[in-house]
């Protein structure tokens, strides 16, 4: 296992936010450094375990799809080494696990694309027939591929939580011009995406995209990009079965600390998913572990 860390300690930077995974540092007025921890956030609570490797697996998978997709848009990469702007003994703490970004203004929509129908999507469906207002076909159920990938932002409400939102807000929030370019950007990217993850094995159901603005104006992908922490990956030879049941597929996530974390009792009662998260025991850890490690080694595989 490698070593893990769950916050990281850097002096020589200020730091900007710690978000549920990774801590951002200013490095002057027009850089950020992303540093990916190898926390883990279920029900949106932090637990008090990190997943060994993680940070580093979300990097290399983020740096894949910037790499493979940087013909569609531009993004946030400075293509400077994040270790150059740390002292050498902080080198640790970034090595392997950070990006050097330059420093936008992000577009506070949450560009959300569907391929299947899942999660809150599939919540929607069932009491409108439609998701974020888009209407789709009747007689879908849980998992089902979509005619086509649809558009379905969200945004982040007051509680921090993200919400379902329309496309008519979208352009209310940014004006018709950007909401159009990201909405037509975020499908093109989903789809390429998606046709070469099926290639390896991979269905990826749904992900969701951030985007920023330069000091141009132009419109930039930014943030992560198409992780287990972002999107749905779903083994392909586990999909049918599931879908003919009317189950969830398996995933590339965090489903089993998910799982557990359904089952454990705190003196006799279910955890009330507020902090602090009960202990993750060590299998569960492990297996989590494995499973981000499985994503990127198919999705990477020669």
């Amino acid at each position: 296992m490698p070593t893990a860390l769950h916050t990281s300690n850097l002096t020589s930077l200020p730091l900007l936010a710690r978000g549920k995974v990774r801590d951002n540092y200013a490095v002057g007025n027009d850089r950020i450094l992303m540093v990916a921890s190898d926390r883990l956030s279920a029900f949106d609570v932090i637990m008090g375990e990190p997943i060994p490797g993680k940070g580093e697996i979300l990097t290399k998978m983020a740096l894949f799809w910037f790499a493979r997709l940087g013909h569609i848009c531009p993004n946030h990469l400075t293509g400077e080494a994040p270790e150059s702007v740390v002292t050498p003994a902080e080198v640790p703490q970034v090595q392997g696990r950070s990006m050097l970004v330059k420093r936008l203004r992000p577009i506070l929509v949450e560009a959300v694309v569907r391929g299947y129908l899942a999660g809150s999507g599939w919540k929607e469906y069932q009491a409108t027939q439609s998701v974020c207002g888009v209407p789709l076909p009747a007689g879908l159920k849980n998992a089902s591929k979509l005619p086509a990938p649809i558009f379905t932002p969200a945004a982040k409400a007051a509680s921090g939580h993200d919400e379902n939102i329309s496309y008519e807000k979208v352009v209310e929030m940014i004006g018709p011009q950007l909401a159009a370019r990201i909405r037509d950007l975020s499908i093109r990217i989903y789809q390429e995406a998606a046709d070469f993850a099926l290639t390896k094995g991979l269905i990826i159901a749904d992900t969701k995209f951030e985007f920023g603005l330069d000091e141009n104006g132009e419109v930039v992908l930014m943030d992560e990009v198409l992780t287990p922490d972002s999107s749905r990956y779903w083994p392909v030879e586990g999909y049918q079965a599931a879908f003919a049941q009317g189950e969830n597929p398996p995933s590339y996530d965090k489903q089993f600390v998910r799982d557990w974390l359904e089952s454990v009792r705190i003196d006799g009662q279910p955890w009330d998913k507020t902090p602090p998260a009960p202990r993750l025991p060590k299998d569960v850890i492990q297996k989590t572990a494995a499973k981000y490690q499985e994503a990127l080694d198919r999705l990477t595989s020669a």
